[in-house]
């Protein structure tokens, strides 16, 4: 990565500044950072800087009923609305709203699009102002540290003191468990789905195969595509393809595709989409080139790979739960070998050294690490008891959610 004044990156103590852009993207954007800049994992400073976000809901008089749901890798702040890109409902639209599990009637849900993201907050293809062109590869490294660090800030911003809940799955139960050990006096209860305190050597792996498919792309430009008339959606078609595997099980694989032909009576002996399988990879690569920056998923993936909760605690997990009050509701899938279960244990097991109240429950499904965005009853009467004890014990006005 660039890092000289020659290149518009910022020398040793200077911030990082990016330039403001106001996007015509439904929601909120705020401009952070110009009075105090954001010291990040890796020691720069960055601001002053757009995050983007959004609502849903009415916070209370006591603010108080403010829930935190952190996105996934490919995910964004449009939780619960149509996606302003694909047309498509939100990636938890059947979660959140009103009179679902988390129901807003009763809650005020804030989603921030993360910190090197592509959907108003700054990352990779933002500008650069001392350069006039955006960073790509010369936008700082950032961590989920400071993915959490920035959301800190709208939490902030809105005057919000302490927040009811912060939930995420995937990605988003790392988000959830960094605020859980950094600023657990904001948090009152935490719900990791999926999640896992570090980053295994697998997953790394998976991610790196994703990131040289990008950089392997001629149309990546060495992170500098921005001003070309393409982009490396071939390279990023293909790292979600890869992905997306990761996210299914096998035995999801079998019971939606199995062998079945494409549009088709028999093999054709080539190479176009004769299965079901490779044609559905195919519509979930092309598609996703829509919405998503190839150097975003770079940065973000990265950003996994570098979480590891007991690193700073001479990797020693339970530390960074000492004297926790926060209420944890840990939830796994059966099937789920990207974040198995045995990754969740550990957390329990971790916040039962410190005396920290946890529940856990791991759900039987066939739908892989996926399950939690899916239509799975069980997991929603989960999520839905443990919010209503939970605005029991805090007091909460008027009902709870309901399964």
């Amino acid at each position: 990565m660039a890092n000289s004044e020659d290149n518009g990156v910022a020398n040793a103590g200077e911030a990082i500044a990016v330039e403001p852009v106001v996007t015509d993207l439904p929601g909120h954007q705020l401009v952070l950072g110009a009075d105090e800049p954001l010291r990040l994992a890796s020691g720069q400073l960055l601001g002053p800087f757009t995050v983007a976000y959004q609502t849903y809901g009415t916070l209370n008089a006591e603010k108080s009923n403010a829930i935190l749901v952190c996105h996934a890798l490919t995910g964004d702040q449009y939780v619960s609305e149509p996606h302003p890109v694909t047309g498509r409902a939100g990636w938890w639209s059947g979660v959140v709203g009103a009179g679902l599990t988390i129901d807003t009637d009763d809650y005020f849900v804030i989603c921030v699009n993360v910190l090197g993201g592509c959907m108003g907050t700054a990352g990779p293809k933002d500008i650069n102002p001392k350069t006039g062109t955006p960073f790509g590869l010369d936008f700082p490294v950032i961590t989920i540290t400071d993915m959490v660090a920035a959301q800190k800030r709208v939490v902030e911003h809105l005057g919000i003191e302490k927040l009811f809940a912060v939930i995420g799955g995937s990605m988003g139960a790392m988000q959830t468990l960094e605020w859980a050990s950094r600023y657990p006096e904001m948090v009152f209860c935490a719900i990791p789905i999926a999640g896992a305190a570090r980053h295994s050597a697998q997953n790394i792996a998976f991610h790196e195969v994703g990131r040289q498919a990008i950089m392997a792309d001629p149309s990546w430009h060495g992170g500098d595509y921005y001003s070309q008339d393409t982009g490396p959606r071939r390279g990023l078609s293909v790292a979600r393809m890869a992905a997306h595997i990761t996210y299914l099980s096998d035995s999801a694989l079998h019971t939606k595709f199995g062998r079945n032909l494409q549009d088709r009576q028999a093999i054709t002996f080539g190479f176009d989409a004769d299965f079901q399988i490779e044609s559905y990879l195919r519509h979930q690569g092309s598609t996703f080139v829509e919405r998503f920056d190839a150097n975003s998923y770079l940065y973000i993936t990265r950003a996994m790979d570098y979480f590891d909760m007991a690193a700073e605690y001479g990797d020693n997990l339970p530390a960074a739960f000492k004297n926790s009050q926060v209420r944890f509701c840990l939830v796994s899938f059966t099937s789920d070998w990207l974040f198995p279960t045995s990754e969740s244990r550990q957390i329990v097991y971790a916040l039962n050294a410190v005396a920290a109240s946890v529940s856990f429950v791991e759900i039987e499904t066939e739908s892989g690490h996926d399950a939690f965005l899916l239509e799975e009853p069980e997991f929603h009467r989960i999520l839905a008891g443990f919010l209503r004890g939970a605005a029991e014990q805090r007091g909460l006005n008027g009902k709870a959610a309901t399964p």
